[in-house]
C-alpha cells in the first residue's frame, strides 16, 4: 500500500477508535442481581478462545482476589478444578456443559461465573508491539438459572508505551525490541492480572455489585 494511502488508513482507524471510546455506556440493569443478593461465587475454568495455551489457567489464577475484595466468598479455584478432574471433566468446554442445577447440587454456591478469554498474548504489528488480554464474564444464579450480570475488560502493555522518537526506524526497532521482551518475560500473566481486576472489581460503571462482605461504601 502506498505511504499516503497507509497514512490515511491509520488516521481513519484512530478517528474510529476515538469516536468509539467516546460513546457513553448504557447503565446496566441490576434488578435481577439485587433480587438475587448472592454471597458466594463458583468460578469455572475460563474457556480460552485465544491461540495461547497458557491463557486459561493464567487468568484463572487471578480471579479470586478482585472478587474477594468485592465482598464475595469465592470457592477455591484449585479445589474446584480438581473436583471436576476427579469426575472426568478435564477441560473448560466440558465443564461449561454442566447445568446450573448440577453445579448448585455439587458446590452449594449461590452463583457461577463463566469467563471467556477472547485475547491473550503478544502481537507484532508494523509500528507497534503489545501484550494484551481481553475477557468477558457472565454471572448466573445457580438457584434460579437467571443471568445476573455480564462484563468485559481488556488490558494491554500499549497503555504504558510511549514513542521515544527516532523517526519511523526508531518506532520499528522499539516495536521489535518490545516483542522480544514480551515473549521472553511472558508478560501475558502480568497483564492478565490487570484485565481480571478491571473485569471483576466492584465499580460504579457497569461493574459487579459489592457483595455482603464488601467494605461499607456510599450507596449508588
Amino acid at each position: 500500500m502506498p505511504f499516503p494511502n497507509l497514512l490515511k488508513a491509520l488516521i481513519a482507524l484512530a478517528l474510529s477508535m476515538f469516536i468509539t471510546g467516546c460513546v457513553t455506556q448504557q447503565p446496566y440493569d441490576y434488578s435481577a442481581f439485587k433480587e438475587s443478593s448472592p454471597a458466594s461465587i463458583l468460578v469455572l475454568p475460563p474457556i480460552n478462545k485465544s491461540p495461547d495455551v497458557k491463557a486459561s489457567y493464567s487468568v484463572y489464577s487471578h480471579i479470586t482476589l478482585p472478587l474477594s475484595e468485592a465482598g464475595y466468598y469465592v470457592l477455591p479455584v484449585a479445589v474446584v478444578d480438581e473436583t471436576f478432574k476427579q469426575n472426568g471433566l478435564m477441560n473448560a468446554d466440558e465443564i461449561r456443559e454442566v447445568s446450573p442445577q448440577k453445579l448448585h447440587e455439587i458446590f452449594a454456591a449461590d452463583t457461577v461465573l463463566y469467563i471467556d478469554i477472547t485475547e491473550y498474548g503478544s502481537s507484532y504489528m508494523i509500528i507497534s508491539s503489545e501484550v494484551a488480554v481481553a475477557a468477558t464474564a457472565t454471572l448466573v444464579d445457580l438457584r434460579s438459572g437467571k443471568e445476573l450480570w455480564k462484563g468485559v475488560a481488556r488490558a494491554s502493555t500499549a497503555e504504558q508505551q510511549q514513542n521515544s522518537g527516532g523517526g519511523l526506524a526508531g518506532i520499528l526497532i522499539t516495536a521489535l525490541v518490545n516483542q522480544v521482551v514480551n515473549t521472553l518475560s511472558d508478560r501475558g500473566h502480568e497483564i492478565a492480572g490487570i484485565a481480571s481486576n478491571r473485569l471483576l472489581s466492584s465499580n460504579p460503571v457497569n461493574g459487579i455489585l459489592p457483595g455482603p462482605r464488601a467494605r461499607p461504601t456510599t450507596p449508588r
